[in-house]
């Protein structure tokens, strides 16, 4: 996997998205994202395996990392370039073990440095915290401080992810703490012009 772990890190949605799954991902892609997580926690598992098939191709064919929510098994399916794993999911060493050494392994870490940190030894290739503003995904999370940012930019060699209610508006505190992706949700595919609303994210990393 060659491809860097910064920039803008769309996260599907399908309340927000819905069976124009593949063209609005690809409208964001077109905007300017690097990263596009498949998330869906739905246990329709012919619709999942084809859905993921369908948005592997389209980021091989684009040139943007495909990473799988929660689901290793699916991630080496369809060949997709690694795997985001909550505190609940199977832990990193496991999913190492499922996709081989070459695949990307993301863990949210909340706002937790300790975590952080542990998961960088166990063999994670970046890390996610979050949530910093109001979320419409997860309205429930736990707030975390711009200065775990900050806190782990100076203690962590690997890439670091910020998430949670983010805007153009709203990202510059977020970068300037640390951050080397934005992972969004909402601010991307909630909105009428998904492909504007991504490039908007993606000046911010000119």
């Amino acid at each position: 996997m060659t491809r860097a772990l910064c920039g803008l890190y769309a996260i599907t949605d399908r309340d927000l998205m819905g069976n124009d799954l593949l063209a609005r991902a690809e409208r964001a892609i077109a905007g300017g994202a690097r990263l596009l997580q498949y998330r869906d926690k739905s246990t329709d598992m012919r619709r999942r395996e084809q859905e993921a098939t369908a948005l592997a191709q389209l980021c091989q064919q684009q040139d943007v990392c495909f990473i799988i929510n929660d689901d290793p098994a699916l991630a080496l399916k369809v060949h997709a370039d690694g795997v985001h794993l909550g505190q609940s999911d199977p832990d990193i060493v496991s999913a190492r073990h499922t996709l081989g050494a070459d695949k990307i392994i993301g863990i949210t870490c909340h706002g937790s440095l300790k975590k952080a940190l542990i998961a960088e030894k166990a063999g994670a290739d970046y890390v996610a915290f979050g949530r910093f503003f109001p979320s419409q995904t997860k309205p429930d999370a736990a707030l975390a401080g711009i200065d775990i940012l900050q806190q782990a930019a100076r203690k962590l060699s690997i890439p670091i992810v910020a998430i949670g209610g983010i805007t153009p508006e709203n990202s510059g505190a977020l970068l300037e703490a640390g951050a080397d992706m934005l992972a969004v949700i909402h601010g991307i595919f909630g909105t009428p012009d998904i492909r504007q609303a991504a490039a908007a994210f993606a000046r911010l990393f000119d």
